[in-house]
């Protein structure tokens, strides 16, 4: 089993930046991937970034693309993911999944996931 908390969501105004963590526990060696997600009511999980848990190799979801980052800290267990520049539509609750089975190509999808964080929520003003 692995654990997963996220933390640093917040109110930011369009413009602003904000950090978030996953702090992953457990199982951590049969992580093979991290992604972070993003919804709002009504609509499907999206996807934002990944990164590998073996060599940190990662991708992001075109509307993030330029504006996010995402890194792992190997000492700690914890992915940040580093959002800049936000807009009102990044307004969503963010979620951090992680995956043990899976081939990098389907990292995108939410479908491939195992585990879930409880999701924090972001909330940007214009």
């Amino acid at each position: 089993q692995v654990q997963l908390v996220e933390s640093g969501g917040g109110l930011v105004q369009a413009g602003g930046s904000l950090r978030l963590s996953c702090a992953a526990s457990g199982r951590t060696d049969s992580i093979y991937g991290v992604g972070w997600f993003r919804q709002t009511p009504g609509q499907e999980r999206e996807f934002v970034s990944s990164i590998l848990w073996s060599d940190s190799s990662t991708t992001f979801g075109d509307p993030v693309k330029g504006r996010f980052t995402i890194s792992r800290d190997h000492t700690k267990n914890t992915v940040d993911l580093q959002m800049n520049s936000l807009n009102p539509e990044d307004t969503a609750v963010y979620y951090c999944a992680a995956t043990v089975d899976t081939q990098w190509a389907n990292m995108r999808s939410w479908r491939v996931y195992d585990y879930w964080g409880q999701g924090t929520q972001v909330t940007v003003s214009s």
